[in-house]
């Protein structure tokens, strides 16, 4: 009998440790999926993506998607006239611990990255794609290929056109995009009005300049480790997140052609110690300290040297933004570090579900098996 209770407890306690390592998680609902992350929050209907929260904030109300060949006929007085299309069915794909893809069956694909921008990014992969977005807010044209939306509270949102394309509002202020292959309309959160650095960078991700962000962030639950999150925004450009701890994150950036770009890094000031006085090595040589954006989008241009520059947020979201110029490319190696960095902390990257729960539930099979040979 002491037998039997000592396995049931452990099965129940192997129970509660599997539910507190999953922080993100998509349920089955009766008309589609519903997915729920540390910072943002969605549905699947069949068709779109409803109700994209970050933080509680309803920014994106709802997301169709159609290939150009079949919304054709409803697109032919142009996209400010366009008020629907037939959207194509999606539904969630796969899931990691940081994001998740969508897949539609007009060949785009959406991803949804779980950080404090709730950034979105719909990808015209096999054909181009008509994409329709009713917003809660009001939508304003600042370009072709940018569109700011406004809450009442003042917090913004913005849709950026990467590649060729086109965004606009149309006739009921909606969002149209329309993306050509191998293009994709990008989404940012922003938990107030944007600031002259949120604009800038939003200038680098759309012309190109800068090819991939990085958010380094607090976790969901007490005791797990630092979350990575990498959002790669250039199709010849992957980042790998190795290590992030409260004082250091190493990372790997790879490009499949030599010529520089930026990244962009977002960090945590809860989940980085000193967040704001953080150094850059590229490759164990330190980076130069840049003073501002444009110093470090000439180091990637002229490929003169690795150069960074660091912005603090002005807003609430307690972060500090790393704007990093590298100067050529292969495979490279960027580490960041703050003042103390001699601990080395925890570690996991955007799919990792770390050490802390294993660690709990050896504590408890312990003790329950020293009470077991005592009784």
């Amino acid at each position: 009998m002491r037998f039997k209770a000592t396995a049931l407890a452990l099965l129940m306690t192997v129970s509660m440790v599997s539910m507190a390592a999953a922080p993100a998680a998509a349920t089955q609902q009766a008309d589609g999926e519903a997915y729920s992350g540390a910072n943002i929050e969605f549905q699947t209907t069949g068709t779109a993506v409803a109700d994209y929260a970050v933080d509680g904030n309803v920014i994106v109300e709802n997301v169709t998607v159609q290939s150009a060949s079949e919304a054709g006929s409803g697109i032919d007085a142009g996209l400010e006239s366009t008020t629907d299309i037939d959207a194509a069915g999606l539904e969630i794909d796969s899931q990691a611990r940081a994001s998740a893809t969508i897949r539609s069956e007009s060949g785009a694909e959406m991803e949804t990255h779980d950080n404090h921008r709730g950034v979105m990014q719909v990808r015209a992969d096999g054909e181009s794609q008509v994409v329709n977005v009713n917003v809660s807010g009001e939508a304003e044209s600042e370009s072709d290929e940018r569109v700011v939306v406004t809450k009442d509270d003042g917090s913004q949102g913005t849709f950026i056109v990467v590649g060729d394309g086109e965004v606009v509002v149309n006739e009921e202020g909606e969002v149209n995009a329309d993306i050509e292959q191998g293009s994709q309309l990008v989404y940012r959160q922003y938990d107030g009005e944007r600031s002259d650095d949120d604009e800038q960078t939003e200038r680098m991700i759309r012309n190109g300049t800068a090819t991939a962000e990085v958010y380094v962030q607090q976790p969901q639950e007490d005791g797990e480790e630092t979350v990575a999150d990498a959002v790669e925004y250039g199709e010849d450009t992957t980042v790998e997140v190795k290590s992030a701890s409260e004082n250091r994150v190493n990372m790997t950036v790879d490009r499949a052609e030599s010529n520089g770009k930026v990244v962009i890094t977002s960090v945590s000031e809860e989940a980085v110690e000193n967040a704001e006085d953080l150094t850059v090595t590229v490759d164990g040589e330190a980076a130069a300290e840049a003073d501002s954006y444009s110093e470090v989008r000439q180091s990637a241009a002229e490929g003169d040297q690795p150069r960074y520059y660091v912005s603090q947020s002005s807003s609430a979201e307690a972060t500090t933004d790393v704007a990093i110029g590298i100067d050529h490319f292969s495979t490279r190696n960027v580490e960041m570090q703050s003042e103390d960095g001699g601990s080395d902390g925890g570690m996991t990257d955007g799919d990792g579900a770390g050490f802390g729960p294993i660690v709990a539930l050896l504590a408890v099979v312990g003790s329950l098996l020293a009470a077991r040979r005592h009784a």
